[in-house]
């Protein structure tokens, strides 16, 4: 049966405050690495999905994303598939 991939990636929106990604950006040069503007954090979700990725499946998991894996308040996210392969 086919197999395929689709990532949920979360980002918390611009306008909101990313401690974490500021406490990067102020390490990277401490570690040598200069010249980075800015860092922003998030969270990806990879979903091995069986069956076809139709527009049905791909509602479904915009809903999922939408009500469990995003805090929409705070955070957007994307939704792509990413491969398609046989399962074995």
């Amino acid at each position: 049966m086919p197999v395929a991939r689709v990532v949920v990636d979360v980002m918390l929106k611009p306008e909101i405050l990313d401690p974490q990604g500021q406490a990067v950006q102020r390490a990277l040069p401490r570690l040598g690495f200069e010249g980075i503007a800015d860092v922003r954090q998030g969270k990806r979700f990879e979903l091995e999905i069986e069956g076809p990725v139709d527009e049905a499946a791909l509602g479904r998991i915009h809903e999922m994303a939408e009500t469990f894996l995003a805090n929409t308040v705070i955070e957007d996210f994307t939704v792509k598939v990413e491969k398609a392969e046989e399962s074995k």
